[in-house]
């Protein structure tokens, strides 16, 4: 078996194309690598305007990717589309598009060329002229509908209309007007709201584009129970998506609630303990979870509990027995106390590291510093000692040499 190496587009990521949201419904192509597949088929999908999608088969051995603009059969004359999906995994896409009869599927002619792309074009720019017109006329017939949309094949010698009532339309006569305004083959289709909204296109209240746009084409009944079952509020503005009905994705997760609402109590027990009755208040499924109250109607009390402990104290109480409490009843350990690292440490052990390495550069310079200091002061005394023996003997010199009074007296 061979491989290839398989870009986006070949994928089903491509946003070139002749639609205008070519990239609605795309379908990633797994098997894109696989170059010799032993189930490969001629079968094509190809794409046209907004959300509709036909079925052909590629009787010319063309080699397609996705992509391509061809030109397939239609009746009358022919359509122009974009391939978004071949391979085994159209055989696939048509048995969940419920085509039973092989007479639908029909056949791709070539590859658009310039003179088709020219016709298609034109065609297109009339889409929007002819849907404000035939308004008009539909509502001078005084029919109870909305026309939506209006999509020319690519030839152009056919239209789509596509129209939403709420009630049966006798539109014989509309279709009468509608040929002899337009000069082309008119075919009406009713579509429902959410139809409508896929191909008109629109972000929803998630930030992403709206499902019916991109992916989701089998539309299944949305109901209220949905909600109730996930615990959503009732609020029709909040549950109303962008068609005015009830969102799809209501239903994506309600399987998963259901499942898990298995496990949940009861709302209808009544939790019977030595303290109070305990009536269910709210409940978390995912969490599994339910929080009790020991009033009825209001919140008062309020404990909550795992689901597994609310259905030890139904059994309990089926025995006859109470509980203490609703939780379950441990030893309560004392928490720990945080440990203090620095609650014997002496903080200014740092400062005594620093101290400790300073002296190896100065202890020189004090030690001469402290020498220097005593030898001035021995210099000092010194020299004091010299004037005092000085003055000394300058004194006694004064004495000797000066003559007693008793001298003066006899001279």
């Amino acid at each position: 078996m061979k491989f290839k190496v398989a870009t986006g587009c070949d994928r089903g990521l491509c946003g070139g194309g002749c639609c205008k949201q070519d990239h609605q419904l795309n379908t990633y192509d797994w098997l894109a690598d696989v170059v010799s597949d032993p189930d490969k088929t001629d079968l094509v999908e190809v794409q046209f305007k907004n959300t509709r999608k036909g079925y052909y088969h590629n009787v010319n051995n063309l080699e397609l990717k996705k992509g391509d603009i061809v030109a397939v059969e239609a009746s009358p004359g022919h359509d122009v589309g974009v391939v978004t999906l071949t391979g085994r995994l159209v055989s696939l896409q048509i048995k969940k598009a419920g085509l039973k009869s092989a007479d639908e599927i029909k056949r791709i002619y070539r590859i658009a060329k310039p003179v088709d792309m020219d016709k298609y074009k034109e065609a297109k720019r009339r889409e929007n002229g002819t849907m404000i017109q035939s308004r008009q006329i539909a509502k001078d017939l005084g029919l109870k509908m909305k026309i939506g949309d209006v999509e020319y094949q690519g030839d152009g010698n056919k239209a789509i209309f596509y129209y939403i009532a709420d009630e049966r339309v006798d539109f014989r006569q509309l279709i009468k007007v509608l040929a002899d305004t337009f000069h082309v083959r008119i075919e009406m289709k009713q579509i429902g709201a959410r139809q409508e909204a896929g191909r008109i296109g629109g972000t929803g209240p998630c930030g992403r584009e709206l499902c019916c746009a991109t992916w989701n084409k089998n539309f299944v009944s949305v109901n209220t129970n949905a909600a109730r079952v996930q615990d959503i509020s009732l609020n029709p503005q909040k549950l109303a998506g962008m068609c005015g009905k009830l969102k799809c994705c209501l239903n994506y997760e309600v399987d998963c609630y259901m499942e898990a609402g298995k496990k949940m109590p009861s709302k209808e027990v009544v939790l019977q303990t030595l303290d109070s009755d305990y009536y269910v208040f709210k409940q978390d499924i995912l969490a599994g979870t339910v929080t009790y109250s020991t009033d009825k109607n209001l919140a008062a009390n309020l404990e909550t509990i795992s689901a597994e402990r609310a259905r030890c104290i139904i059994e309990m109480n089926r025995r006859g027995e109470k509980p203490a409490t609703l939780e379950v009843e441990t030893v309560k350990k004392e928490p720990e106390k945080p440990v203090d690292l620095l609650a014997n440490a002496d903080i200014s052990r740092f400062d005594r590291s620093k101290r400790n390495k300073r002296p190896d550069r100065n202890s020189g310079r004090s030690e001469r510093r402290g020498h220097n200091g005593e030898a001035m002061r021995t210099r000092s005394q010194e020299n004091h000692r010299e004037k005092g023996n000085r003055r000394n003997r300058d004194r006694g010199g004064r004495r000797e040499n000066a003559p007693s009074q008793s001298h003066r007296k006899e001279d």
